[in-house]
């Protein structure tokens, strides 16, 4: 008897649909073919223990298992559920007239139980479009794919419901999950709130400037000057996701297996903080099994680089292209996956070795050749990326011993979300262009040139600092989303002198300012 049940395979953000063929003949062999990994081989075991413990047999009998389409590599144990399903009902110790209309995906216990897998979000979207009737996941599954509308999806918990579920023994009810209530009910839960932060106005106006203007950050200062805490509440500023990308953000999530139980849509920016001991496949994605890796985990947040100096050079050189891209294709010997990876790079990191460089409470020992030692530990060309470099000073005694609260992150955020908008209309030409930050040369001309007197401050900034010609261009992005903040059409010269202020590490002399 030949049998037939579905289930997919997930190759980066790409599903395609895997169709399981089972063949029973005589005889006492197993055969699996269709390139699939350890896991799905070793699935072979797990099936038999969980028939045998739910009161099935192992068929003693010649079975040919052939995961189509052959060519394309299988991995993890999500093919054990529509395995066993079809064994059964190839050895007909179950009818199933319904199997061809739903799609499954399932590890199995020996004693039969389901468990979670991965991916099962982008499955539940490929799915629909080759419109199944329903899919099966296990039920710590269920709300991840209940999100996509128009499929029934059932999450149950063992493997004998599932066989109860296809001969009609048992009813199951699909789970519905009302996706915008949850949507825009998680949006403006926030734990972190700049009204915790006492003083440093100044580098909260730096922050509200880079969430309006979707600017990469670097914050450099003392040890316990504020510059993690501050970085933390950053996406409690930053506009709310959109339908759209919370969807693609959660299906990143999803095929990361980093989504919690029971969880559904992520309705709030990501905020990724990997330690500086991050190898490189593990900041950009890859590895034998191709995962995402840290740079797409943050597409559409953050990605905070604490104590920037401290990472590997060489890993930190692979974030240049991204940056750029904002999408990062992996390729290697076997695979080759593109994963988007759209994010706000923010770093902080110490003014030199001993960290207390400019610290008015600390003595600096620490040479000017020493302190440039430390800063081109970061190189030109990522430093080149960053588009606000904010100079932090501990905050004195009589801001910490203030009883008030800093402004709250909900009036930052209107600010920013109004800023966006002016954005969004000026860019709505460019679908690629989504922020200033992402301006080109010709719409920097186009949307950022000053007037005359703008020019001419910007020109005896450039020669007085020793500003190198690269900031340039950063200032007028900068410059811009100030301007926009203000709800200005035009570039002042506050706007631009504000925008200057923002470049402490491009200005020539800065290793021996206090020396």
């Amino acid at each position: 008897m030949l049998i037939k049940t579905y289930s997919a395979a997930v190759n980066g953000l790409e599903v395609t649909t895997v169709t399981i063929e089972v063949s029973l003949t005589r005889g006492v062999m197993y055969h699996l073919t269709g390139l699939g990994d350890e896991a799905v081989r070793e699935g072979r075991d797990r099936i038999a223990a969980a028939m045998q413990n739910n009161g099935y047999k192992f068929p003693r009998a010649d079975l040919t298992v052939n995961l189509a389409p052959a060519d394309l590599r299988k991995e993890g144990s999500s093919f054990d559920l529509p395995l066993a399903i079809a064994i059964l009902t190839a050895s007909g110790q179950m009818d199933a007239p319904e199997l061809d209309r739903y799609m499954m995906v399932g590890e199995l216990s020996l004693d039969g139980k389901l468990q979670p897998v991965k991916g099962v979000l982008p499955i539940a979207i490929k799915a629909r479009s080759e419109h199944f009737k329903g899919l099966i996941v296990p039920k710590q599954n269920v709300h991840e794919a209940a999100i996509v509308n128009q499929l029934d999806v059932y999450g149950l918990e063992t493997m004998t419901d599932v066989a109860a579920f296809f001969t009609g023994a048992k009813q199951f009810e699909p789970t519905v999950v009302d996706t915008r209530k949850i949507f825009y009910e998680q949006q403006y839960n926030f734990d972190l709130d700049y009204a915790d932060v006492r003083g440093q106005e100044s580098v909260k106006r730096a922050l509200e400037v880079a969430a309006a203007g979707g600017h990469n950050l670097i914050m450099i200062g003392p040890p316990g000057s504020g510059k993690s805490m501050m970085a933390k509440r950053l996406p409690s500023i930053l506009p709310p996701l959109t339908l759209s990308e919370s969807l693609e953000t959660t299906q990143i999530h999803s095929v990361a297996g980093t989504l919690g139980k029971s969880s559904s849509l992520i309705s709030q920016r990501p905020f990724r903080s990997p330690h500086h001991t991050i190898s490189e496949v593990a900041l950009v994605g890859g590895g034998m099994n191709p995962m995402p890796g840290e740079i797409s985990l943050a597409h559409n947040g953050v990605l905070f680089c604490d104590e920037l100096p401290e990472f590997n050079k060489h890993t930190l050189e692979v974030l240049r292209q991204p940056l750029e891209d904002r999408v990062i294709t992996i390729s290697r010997a076997k695979y080759t996956v593109t994963y988007p990876c759209s994010f706000m790079f923010v770093a902080s990191m110490n003014p030199c070795p001993c960290g207390y460089y400019g610290d008015p409470t600390h003595h600096c020992v620490c040479t000017p050749g020493q302190i440039q030692k430390y800063l081109n530990k970061i190189s030109g060309p990522l430093m080149d990326r960053i588009d606000i470099q904010c100079e932090i000073t501990p905050v004195p005694f009589k801001d910490i011993s203030k009883g008030e609260p800093g402004e709250p992150s909900a009036k930052i955020r209107e600010r920013v979300i109004k800023a966006r908008a002016i954005q969004t209309e000026r860019f709505r030409e460019y679908p690629t262009i989504h922020c200033n930050a992402q301006m080109t040369e010709r719409l920097i001309h186009r949307f950022a040139e000053p007037d005359a007197a703008g020019i001419e401050l910007l020109r005896t900034a450039m020669e007085r600092l020793s500003l190198s010609a690269r900031a340039y261009s950063r200032i007028l992005k900068v410059a811009r989303t100030i301007a926009d903040l203000a709800d200005s059409d035009s570039i002042l010269p506050d706007h631009l002198a504000e925008a200057i202020g923002y470049r402490q590490l491009d200005r020539g002399d800065w290793a021996e300012r206090g020396m």
